[in-house]
Parts: structure tokens; C-alpha cells; sequence
């Protein structure tokens, strides 16, 4: 996302080479995970697109132009990125130890120096609608931007549809609690009896005041609730972000624009709380690179995806911080059961 918090975490993925030993552990049990009935069982199945399906667009910070195609894939097969337009390129897997950047978006690499940019509003809607295994055919370095939600993306997925696969779902259960910080940024995973998120921002903008939201993703809630919340940015910032070779394509088509107390997109906000929606949108998306569906809690103050990466690691870090699980049948995908809470006078006299 283009906002600027307090504090943001400047640092990049790890290595390959630098991998937690839990991590190993966690791909072992997904990769050894046998094809079977599992309704019957009482696990969740595994989700898949019924057929293949492409959007193209811009992308935010390179300003490049992109054609995405989303294809089916077998069960185990996770959720994999392929740079099109780079012959013979290495499949990027869509995992959290691929993280290479995470300064305004959070970008996947491999050894060979191949990215994928702005990962995090498609693996949000991915998460948002249960897809477990997908093939990602871009022909550019960066995902298209769309409107600068995740919505476009939920719409393609709901365009071919979804279907259940002879596999359980894999879930990571949160055991204790884990926390990274950074200055004024805090990022905490939490046991919970399925996955919720509750952010709190707050900006260097007078025009922005502090804004939470609690909410557990269920029944539909991402799409209802989160999928529609764009990234933002303020007009004083773009200049600056654009010498750093950032927000190349943005526009008030792909992001919220202020300018000063003023929105000035034509129809101002689609939440008056946007901005921390969008925040809660980002975290789904760069937490659903831990592999499978979190059974827990995340807290987020001020953080940002350098915060959400580090989380992650230091997770499966702490082999006792989290077990290998399949979510059940009658858990609603294993997402909480909790309602929406909503605190925030969220702009000061904003304009249309």
C-alpha cells in the first residue's frame, strides 16, 4: 500500500539459505499429505478455480503494463507465481521465506533474481475466497494493480468459480504467542479458534486519525467487509515516492488520493474507514504466505509487510509457536466466528 505509516519497516526477505527449522517441518507435512475423501472425514477440502482466467492492468510501482492468469492446480500444489515473459524463469512458490522486498508492497524472488511485486491484494482475495492451489502466470514483473482493492481479483476467482479437491485443507494453529516490533510498530500472532485480524494505524496526516478495526474473517466477511478497501496515498508524498522509482502507475483509477483534509478521488471513500481496511486487507494477504490457513489471532499496530515478513519468520522460528492441523468440515473454512467491531472517526473534515 502507498500510506506512509509512523514507523515502516524498511527490511527485506531473508535468503533461501535462512529458513527457520520449523519451516522445513511445515513443508515436509504438506508435501507428505496423502489425496483423500474429506468431508466424510471431517476435514475442509482444498479449493481450486474450476477453469483458468485473466485480467491484465498496470502495474502500481513500475507503471508496466501486465496480463495475470489464475489456472487450476492439483491438490498440494499451493499457490505458485510464473514470470511468463522471462524464458526458462524458476516458478516463484508464494511462500513467506520468498519475501525479497517489502517497502510499500511485498515482492516474491528466487535465487535467480526473479521477482513478482505487489503480491499481497491477489493472495488477500486467494485467502478471501479459500483457494488453496493455483498456478499465477504474470508477463511482467509486477501484479496488476486493478482499482487498488482486492475486489477485481475476488471477481475473477467468482467469474470460473471454485471447486473442492480430494485433499484436506492444511491449517497452521498458533500455539503461543508471537511477537516482532519495530519502534512504534507491533506485529503478534495469538491462539485463536479460527483467523481474525485486528489493526490499528495512525498517520503523520492531521486529516488522518487513529483508526482500528477487529474482524474475523468468516461467511463471507472478507468479501463483504475488506475486498473493497483501496490503498492509499497522499498527494505531498508522490513526488518524493516517484523519484524512488514508486507509485509509477499510480493514479486516482488504483488508490486513494488525499490532499491535505481532501479525498480527491470522485466519490470519496468507499468506507469511512478505508485506510485501516485496507491495512487488515494487506495483512490477510501477506499472511496467507505462510502456506495454509492461520488458526489464530493477528494484531497489528502500525505495522506494515516488513512487519507481517518478520512475523512469519519468527513464528516457525519457534517450533513450540505453532503445530501443523486440517481445518474441519463444520468450522466454515476454519475462519472465527466473531463479529465486526469498528472504532474509528476515522477522517477529519474530508472532502469530496
Amino acid at each position: 500500500m502507498l500510506g506512509i505509516p509512523l514507523k515502516t519497516s524498511m527490511s527485506q526477505g531473508l535468503d533461501d539459505g535462512v529458513k527457520g527449522r520449523g519451516t522445513n517441518v511445515m513443508k515436509t507435512f504438506i508435501g507428505s499429505a496423502k489425496t483423500r475423501p474429506t468431508r466424510s472425514s471431517g476435514f475442509a477440502s482444498q479449493v481450486t478455480l474450476k477453469a483458468a482466467v485473466r485480467c491484465s492492468g498496470i502495474g502500481l510501482h513500475g507503471g508496466r503494463p501486465a496480463s495475470l492468469t489464475l489456472k487450476p492446480a492439483a491438490p498440494n500444489t499451493g499457490i505458485i507465481f510464473h514470470r511468463t515473459d522471462i524464458s526458462g524463469s524458476a516458478p516463484i512458490p508464494a511462500r513467506f521465506e520468498y519475501v525479497r522486498d517489502t517497502r510499500l508492497c511485498t515482492t516474491l524472488g528466487v535465487d535467480a533474481g526473479v521477482t513478482i511485486g505487489t503480491v499481497e491484494h491477489l493472495m488477500a482475495a486467494l485467502a478471501g475466497c479459500h483457494v488453496d492451489n493455483v498456478i499465477i502466470e504474470v508477463d511482467g514483473p509486477e501484479v496488476p494493480i486493478l482499482d487498488g482493492s482486492s475486489e477485481p481479483f475476488v471477481s475473477l476467482i467468482e467469474s470460473v468459480g471454485t471447486i473442492e479437491q480430494a485433499a484436506p485443507k492444511h491449517a497452521i494453529r498458533i500455539e503461543k504467542s508471537v511477537t516482532v516490533e519495530d519502534g512504534d510498530g507491533r506485529a503478534t500472532l495469538r491462539s485463536g479458534q479460527g483467523f481474525s485480524v485486528n489493526i490499528e494505524v495512525e498517520y503523520r496526516k492531521a486529516a488522518v486519525k487513529p483508526q482500528r478495526v477487529s474482524l474475523g474473517l468468516v461467511n463471507g466477511t472478507f468479501k463483504r467487509e475488506l475486498a473493497r478497501a483501496r490503498t492509499f496515498g497522499f498527494l505531498d508524498d508522490i513526488e518524493k515516492l516517484r523519484a524512488a522509482g514508486f507509485a509509477l502507475g499510480g493514479s486516482l483509477d488504483n488508490a486513494v488520493v488525499m490532499s491535505g483534509d481532501r479525498v480527491l478521488n470522485e466519490g470519496g471513500l468507499r468506507f469511512a474507514d478505508e485506510f485501516v481496511r485496507h491495512k487488515a486487507l494487506d495483512a490477510v494477504g501477506d499472511l496467507y504466505l505462510a502456506g495454509a490457513t492461520i488458526l489464530g489471532s493477528f494484531d497489528g499496530v502500525r505495522s506494515g509487510h516488513g512487519l507481517n515478513n518478520r512475523l512469519l519468520h519468527a513464528l516457525f522460528e519457534q517450533r513450540d509457536a505453532w503445530s501443523m492441523d486440517f481445518v474441519p468440515a463444520e468450522s466454515s473454512m476454519g475462519f472465527a466466528h466473531d463479529d465486526l467491531a469498528l472504532e474509528a472517526p476515522a477522517l477529519a473534515a474530508i472532502g469530496r
